[in-house]
């Protein structure tokens, strides 16, 4: 399915955490969707990555990843998810984190150059391992998603507030409504 990449896809905070939600519904068997299944979204990606990404500042034009290094992009986009997903949850251990740092090397070795979608996602990775509040990374209590916290208090638990966010308070008043109204 083709769609557009639009702002909202890359509220993640990081290009490696955009590319991790790149996933949708990623633990819903009936749901998910995987947003590169086809093989043109990846060069839709790039093109959108540069001009929305929130790290948009520390490359230039991305380019696509070549056919031959989708298996490793495919590989640091799951290590990605799986690393941070358990740091998040307080479970996180050194295999994920050595599983992380196998992808990222791999993807920065076989990538043809700096601006490329697989070597900038490995940098954006590694940045963000480093990240020295880990505990703004967070897991959307919506969809799932994974973003960086940047509010002041830390309080932030949609990934976008026009979306998410939106949502979760509209159905929240649907059911104060429709509780008032039953006797």
């Amino acid at each position: 399915m083709i769609f557009s990449w639009t702002p909202h896809r890359f509220v993640g905070g990081a290009l490696a955490l955009d590319v991790a939600n790149s996933v949708i519904l990623r633990h819903e068997p009936d749901g998910r969707r995987d947003r590169f299944a086809v093989p043109e979204q990846l060069g839709a990606f790039a093109d959108a990555a540069s001009r929305l990404s929130a790290e948009r500042g520390r490359f230039d034009v991305l380019q696509p990843v070549r056919p031959q290094n989708a298996p490793l992009f495919f590989e640091l986009r799951e290590a990605i998810d799986t690393y941070f997903r358990q740091r998040v949850l307080g479970e996180e251990g050194r295999h994920q984190l050595a599983a992380l740092l196998e992808a990222a090397a791999a993807a920065l070795r076989a990538a043809p150059g700096d601006d490329s979608l697989e070597a900038a996602t490995a940098r954006s990775a590694l940045t963000l391992v480093c990240e020295p509040c880990p505990e703004r990374v967070k897991i959307c209590g919506h969809c799932g998603w994974l973003f960086i916290d940047r509010s002041k208090n830390r309080s932030r638990t949609w990934c976008d507030m026009a979306v998410c966010g939106n949502r979760v308070k509209a159905n929240r008043h649907y059911h104060r409504k429709r509780k008032e109204v039953s006797p």
